[in-house]
């Protein structure tokens, strides 16, 4: 599976192929992009992938950094509480809704793969969302469902950090506890999407410090992928380079007996079947 990036290496921003050899920089083959984001509007990843084969590494993978893949999204809009669990997890007697639950976020609330999440000094409750991501390659509006996966480039991961006392500020608003710079990330890399396999069921888990704390499968999503297309089409026009954060399962640490929130140090990683593994550890945020 191809694996695209962004990445910095020898002081320079890069987009190109990452393998398990190495990173493969397509800057000088594509001087009319300046970013992975400008791929993926272009709808040329396929070229990106067609003009990588038989290119000799350039940077081995130890002297690359990783970088959010689509840094500046038009919008990023996140599904909440799209598990069966997740929805028991209120503990409310309420039985799912008929419509899903959602809110944005800001580009500058992510940072990408082995970079530390950071921890406000306002709050030590950070916490983990273990999610996969989708971005859109098709602009659309009133996308119907049968047509909303040739709307899918690529496919990414995501830790939806959240800090977990702001998101009860106000009475119906989770936007400020959601939007903490830095606070959660994308990456490491997008594969693009070519079938539904990719997203129909697939494993997704998280682990802090080796210790399993989510597990669940995209086939027990209360609203499916081809439902959140359609449902967040109708309102807004899904652009190319958008991004849909597509749920959390059960887990999550403010949900644990006792809460365990992240610190300092711990290791969070975020795996999907067909996509990889996104790592990050934690950090305060230095004044």
């Amino acid at each position: 599976m191809t694996h695209f990036a962004s990445f910095t290496a020898a002081a320079q921003l890069h987009f190109g192929i990452v393998t398990d050899a190495g990173a493969i920089s397509m800057n000088a083959a594509f001087p009319q992009f300046s970013s992975l984001q400008d791929v993926v509007v272009a709808g040329a990843l396929k070229d990106l992938a067609k003009a990588a084969v038989g290119r000799a590494i350039d940077f081995k993978l130890d002297d690359i950094q990783y970088e959010l893949p689509v840094a500046h999204p038009e919008k990023i809009i996140c599904v909440g509480v799209n598990f069966p669990d997740r929805n028991a997890e209120y503990k409310d007697g309420v039985e799912a809704p008929p419509n899903m639950s959602l809110f944005p976020r800001f580009a500058r609330s992510f940072t990408s793969a082995d970079a530390p999440l950071i921890r406000p000094p306002e709050s030590e409750k950070l916490d983990y969302e273990g999610e996969i991501a989708i971005v859109i390659g098709k602009q659309g509006r009133r996308i119907p469902q049968d047509q909303a996966y040739d709307h899918i480039a690529a496919i990414t991961l995501c830790n939806e950090g959240t800090i977990r006392d702001w998101v009860r500020h106000a009475k119906f608003n989770v936007t400020q506890g959601k939007n903490w710079e830095s606070s959660g990330a994308m990456g490491p890399w997008l594969v693009p999407f070519t079938h539904p396999s990719q997203l129909d069921d697939i494993r997704i888990t998280t682990h802090v410090n080796g210790e399993l704390r989510q597990d669940d499968r995209t086939s027990r999503m209360l609203f499916p992928i081809k439902r959140q297309i359609e449902y967040i089409s109708t309102f807004t026009t899904l652009m190319p380079g958008d991004i849909v954060i597509t749920g959390t399962p059960t887990g999550a640490g403010a949900r644990l007996d006792p809460p365990q929130f992240l610190k300092p140090g711990d290791v969070v990683t975020v795996t999907a079947e067909g996509i990889g593994t996104l790592t990050n550890t934690i950090a305060d945020e230095q004044a």
